[in-house]
């Protein structure tokens, strides 16, 4: 029923309870205007749910922003230089300077330090680098943000020494590939040496010219000849 009807009877109710005279009358007449009473309330707070609801319905969705987790991608393209005081590494990276200074985080220890660039183009781009080739002062060292590049300071903890290499294994490495020449030896050994490592490595037409040489110069040698 319409609440606009049941205020009709509700009203229509009390003029005949104002009328009424007998007792039982009365009471029957008092239980139908709770009744009505009631009916109202219920309707009048059922309209008043639907209208917040509605309104509710009106609001706009909450606009969430999205969470752009990427992928994780390893940086390799940097370089480095050094002063007296800093090694410097310039890592690049294209618009990094455009993402948020939180997002470029860097953490150092003592021989090492790692770079995280989160959110950069829908990616976290990350650089580690571990056994530097000599210590660093964790406090004095620092980053730089600049146009597509991430300048990373290590502030050497012994200041005004030079560092050939960037890491100790860049260096076993290097030192690696250098001839290794035993200075209590003779010139000649050296140079054996030196062909010996040309031969291992050469192609067929290589290890044929230094056979052929090889057999020239003992024959030379068992002639007398020592002419080369």
């Amino acid at each position: 029923m319409a609440s606009e009807e049941l205020q009709k009877d509700l009203e229509e109710v009390k003029v005949l309870l104002e009328k009424a005279t007998r007792k039982r009358v009365c009471d029957a007449l008092t239980a139908e205007k709770s009744k009505i009473e009631t009916e109202i309330k219920n309707k009048m707070q059922q309209k008043s749910q639907k209208k917040a609801e509605l309104l509710d319905n009106e609001k706009p969705a909450a606009v969430v922003a999205p969470i752009t987790t990427g992928y994780k991608v390893k940086s390799s393209n940097y370089g480095w230089d050094q002063s007296d005081k800093f090694v410097k590494i310039y890592i690049t990276l294209s618009g990094v300077h455009q993402v948020p200074t939180e997002n470029v985080q860097v953490h150092f220890t003592e021989r090492s330090f790692d770079v995280l660039v989160k959110n950069l183009n829908g990616k976290s781009y990350s650089m580690i680098v571990n056994n530097l080739l000599k210590p660093i002062s964790v406090e004095g060292s620092s980053k730089k943000v600049k146009t597509d590049t991430v300048l990373i300071l290590c502030r050497k903890k012994v200041k005004n020494t030079r560092w050939d290499y960037l890491t100790q294994l860049e260096k076993e490495c290097k030192e690696k590939e250098k001839p290794s020449y035993d200075t209590e030896t003779d010139s000649s050994e050296g140079l054996m040496h030196v062909l010996k490592k040309i031969y291992e490595d050469g192609d067929d037409d290589m290890k044929r010219t230094i056979d052929k040489a090889w057999v020239e110069s003992r024959e030379k040698q068992s002639k007398g000849d020592t002419e080369f």
